[in-house]
């Protein structure tokens, strides 16, 4: 394997697990605008104590994700006051206003960015993915995900019915934080450096775009997003000056064909040869 391909590989790795963090809080019916701001806590973190405590990469993987999710259920009680556009705007200040401290923090850098000593191999990179999309997965198919579901198409039905909604919320906010963090932390092991302006509100929307365009019914709806957004640039990339507008006409033909995105619950069960009772006839 070229060594292009192996970090276009890892890269589309990571972009698996952030597109599992913008997906679970708006499984809730949440636009999280501030996801690259949790993965750069989580990356600095994870980056800081593998430097300075010499901890094991899988260790500063961990805390990085851990530290983001506790940051982020702090957060949560007063952002989640608001909802709709007001929280997108309320996130999207948030990461803004944690560039802007890592922009000055002088224990890691600052604006001139950060090494990270160890690095984390292809495989790890893999195998670290393929253990957050399991967790994900499986947690799809709890009571849980059904909670989130309920509280995204009617937070006050689901209230009435005794569904602590504020805490669902808080909960699938505080995931995809943790998320985040950790693919914030593999990143920067993987590319041994980090800089808070590669953690901007740009990236924020690219990976809401993830899941929006890939769909929000499934999991593999935010990971088909992920994949064409991560491989589609470089396929254009032979055509600098048109692949930018390629890229954006894409987007809109997305937009315009699957409004629902591009997997649903539906096509899923159209794959798998199973229909609804309704249907069986």
């Amino acid at each position: 394997m070229s060594g292009y391909t192996e970090a276009m590989l890892a890269l589309l790795a990571i972009n698996f697990v952030v597109a599992l963090a913008g997906y679970l809080p708006l499984a809730a019916g949440q636009l999280n605008l501030g996801v690259a701001g949790f993965m750069a806590i989580g990356g600095y973190v994870s980056a800081y104590l593998t430097n300075t405590y010499d901890a094991p990469i899988y260790l500063g993987v961990i805390t990085g994700g851990l530290v983001a999710s506790v940051i982020a259920t702090l957060l949560a009680v007063p952002l989640l006051r608001v909802s709709g556009i007001y929280l997108a705007l309320a996130t999207f200040a948030l990461g803004q206003v944690i560039q802007g401290v890592l922009l000055n923090l002088e224990v890691v850098g600052a604006a001139a960015g950060y090494a990270v000593n160890k690095h984390a191999s292809f495989g790890f990179i893999v195998t670290s993915a393929a253990i957050v999309l399991g967790l994900v997965f499986f947690l799809t198919k709890t009571r849980f995900a059904l909670y989130l579901t309920a509280v995204k198409n009617d937070p006050v039905v689901s209230d009435l019915f005794g569904l602590n909604v504020k805490i669902t919320k808080i909960q699938a906010f505080s995931l995809g934080a943790l998320i985040a963090g950790i693919g914030g932390a593999l990143y920067g092991h993987h590319f041994s450096y980090l800089e808070p302006q590669n953690f901007n509100i740009l990236l924020s929307i690219y990976i809401a775009l993830y899941v929006l365009l890939g769909g929000t019914q499934t999991i593999f709806g935010p990971l088909a997003g992920a994949l064409i957004f991560t491989l589609l640039p470089e396929v254009l990339r032979g055509s600098d000056q048109w692949r930018y507008v390629v890229f954006a006409l894409a987007v809109i033909l997305i937009m315009a064909v699957r409004p629902q995105g591009l997997i649903t619950a539906q096509l899923l069960r159209n794959w798998s040869g199973r229909t609804k009772p309704a249907e069986a006839k």
